[in-house]
């Protein structure tokens, strides 16, 4: 029910029993008569409750706020009618009215919390222009093969990923990334659907289908957010259903045993039926059942509008306590970008050394392969490149215009019979050198680096400040690059040299040593690290953008690549798990101290209805705080 509608009825309902009480106050009637005058508001506001409290009984699961409500109020309606008992038809119907109006709020607040992450992921389009037979026309994003090109005007959002053909432009990708600033791309670079085109006309080749686009995947990840509960939401689940039957039986008891030991039991019996009555309405865990959970959604949503997509609130309350955090160095902690920074040839020149490198690793995906082939980018020279072999943890060899040419490591050098020359500049730049030998014969090496982001020292130095007792980073660099980015940011351990496999090894040897009530949180890139994300308590891809696997394998994927969102992260997480313990705390509290009161016959009906519905707006109210994601 909209919540114009329900506005409505409570409006109609309080101008009903205002009527009902003015007719009451200045006629005489009978008390079945009165009933009748109370029973019209009463109905308009209340049968939906006790609609819904009918199909619980008839479902085998009546001990919900709906039974309870239905029974306080139906009881308040009646207790008139035993003797020497007052009349309650205005608080009978102004609990149902409190109700509906804590239930409306509730509503606000849940729609709130949905509107907001809609408008996080208002990043599906509705359609896409694709060229065909010459022509351009726009169609359904679904019913876009790959390998077509779609046509992206200015203004417009991507609807596919896909790597631009023709064309230049600044994206706007704060839906994915939460970062404001534009993001410049040119022909060959990759683009996401759900990013708008801000200012060039861009032409690009699709990739993927809408399926498996990152808007959907964003999507789908999102909207099964709410499934992954916390140990506080499933805990309040299971203790509302034990909780209330509990409740039930306890207001009976108040009802009908004290009075067996009172002299008039009748006359009692109204008194002390209006107390259980007090009893059940304050008794309501509608306050906790519900701002809880509706906590964690708002918490969810508030993290992605920083660009941090958590998929439940189990990994939010893992989020909060962890204790070790492990990384991964290349695209984690650095950006993952190498380039060439030193050429050192025996007997080539430098322009020569670059171009026998940059044809061996022509056709390899390593980004060592990339930074040599970027550095020499004449490929096109009718150079002949034959047998192309990769040796395992060595390098590659192959034949260029007839010469055997090995380029790798300096395992690879001794294997095949010659000795690398030892370079002070080499060991003073901390890169990784990359050793050259031609026909047997050591041609030289080649320096290559790759270069820490701006922000990974200021994040190492705020997740000790929030407590991480130990950071730890594991790399398949050599020994001497991994410590030196280490000591240079700040962490306290490094292996190096390490093979996938290696890496869960480690972080498993870290989960047995860590502190119990405490988790181990490993980050990576999310393309070849996804065993050690899975296996870790909380697994989180840096820079996960447009990455199948971060977003398969992590339970946290951050947007981008700034390493300083995993601190932003866990204030979030902690921001979110406080207020869910404020409203606990402050529900459980007013609710104890008004349920020993009514019992004792000291708290009134409108008591009752601000311990129950009073309380619930509060702390949906409380609730909301955590939809802002701010952390700081």
């Amino acid at each position: 029910m909209d919540m114009k509608r329900k506005l409505t009825r409570i409006v109609l309902t309080g101008a009903l029993l205002l009527a009902a009480w003015l007719i009451d106050e200045r006629t005489d009637l009978p008390m079945w008569q009165t009933l009748m005058l109370y029973i019209i508001p009463y109905f308009v506001i209340g049968y939906d409750v006790m609609a819904e409290s009918i199909e619980g009984i008839m479902e085998g699961n009546p001990f919900d706020e709906n039974f309870l409500m239905s029974v306080a109020t139906i009881g308040a309606l009646l207790i008139g009618f035993l003797p020497d008992a007052e009349p309650q038809f205005v608080e009978g119907v102004s609990i149902m009215i409190f109700f509906q109006l804590g239930e409306m709020f509730e509503h606000y607040a849940e729609d709130k919390s949905r509107k907001s992450i809609s408008e996080l992921m208002d990043i599906r389009p509705d359609t896409a222009t694709v060229e065909r037979n010459g022509t351009t026309l726009d169609t359904a994003p679904d019913d876009v093969q790959v390998g077509e090109t779609i046509v992206i005007r200015p203004g417009e959002r991507i609807p596919l990923d896909g790597n631009i053909t023709d064309g230049s432009s600044s994206l706007n990708t704060v839906a994915l990334t939460g970062e404001s600033a534009p993001r410049d791309v040119t022909v060959g670079d990759e683009v996401f659907s759900g990013s708008i085109n801000i200012s060039g006309l861009l032409k690009v080749r699709v990739v993927k289908p809408f399926s498996e686009s990152t808007a959907s995947k964003i999507i789908n990840l999102v909207e099964n957010a709410a499934g992954n509960k916390s140990k506080s939401e499933s805990f309040i689940r299971r203790f509302a259903r034990i909780y209330t039957p509990i409740v039930v039986m306890a207001a009976i008891l108040v009802a009908f045993v004290p009075p067996l030991f009172q002299p008039d039991y009748s006359s009692a019996l109204s008194t002390w039926l209006y107390r259980a009555l007090t009893f059940l309405v304050v008794s309501c865990p509608c306050a906790f059942v519900i701002s809880i959970p509706l906590t964690f959604f708002c918490g969810i949503g508030g993290a992605g509008h920083e660009g941090i997509l958590i998929k439940g609130g189990n990994y939010m309350e893992g989020l909060a306590k962890i204790g070790t955090m492990v990384f991964d160095k290349t695209g984690t902690l650095t950006h993952g970008v190498f380039e060439v920074k030193a050429v050192h040839p025996n007997e080539l020149t430098e322009k020569e050394l670059l171009h026998m490198a940059a044809h061996v690793e022509r056709f390899s995906t390593h980004p060592i392969a990339a930074a040599l082939r970027n550095a020499y980018r004449d490929e096109n020279d009718d150079c002949k490149i034959e047998n192309i072999t990769e040796l395992a943890g060595q390098g590659i060899r192959a034949k260029v215009n007839g010469r055997t040419v090995c380029v790798g490591n300096e395992a690879m050098m001794v294997a095949i019979g010659t000795m690398p020359t030892s370079c002070q500049q080499c060991h003073e730049l901390k890169g990784t050198t990359i050793h050259v030998a031609i026909d047997g014969r050591y041609a030289g090496h080649i320096v290559i680096a790759d270069k820490v982001k701006d922000d990974a020292k200021e994040a190492i130095a705020a997740l000790k400040q929030l407590g991480v007792r130990k950071t730890v980073m594991l790399t398949g660099d050599r020994k001497e690059v991994g410590e030196h980015v280490a000591k240079e940011l700040g962490i306290d351990i490094c292996h190096s040299e390490l093979l996938p496999a290696d890496k869960v090894g480690h972080v498993e040897q870290l989960l047995g040593e860590k502190t119990d009530g405490q988790s181990l949180a490993f980050v990576g890139d999310g393309i070849n690290d996804a065993p050690v994300l899975t296996r870790a308590d909380i697994g989180i891809a840096m820079g996960g953008l447009g990455s199948d696997a971060a977003i398969e394998a992590a339970d946290v994927v951050l947007m981008d690549d700034s390493p300083s969102k995993i601190a932003k992260a866990m204030r979030i997480s902690r921001r979110t798990i406080s207020i869910a313990m404020q409203n606990a705390v402050f529900a459980i509290g007013v609710k104890v101290a008004i349920l020993l009161l009514s019992t004792i016959g000291l708290a009134t009906m409108s008591m009752a209805v601000f311990a129950d519905v009073g309380v619930m707006v509060l702390t949906v109210f409380n609730a909301m705080r955590a939809l802002k994601g701010k952390a700081d």
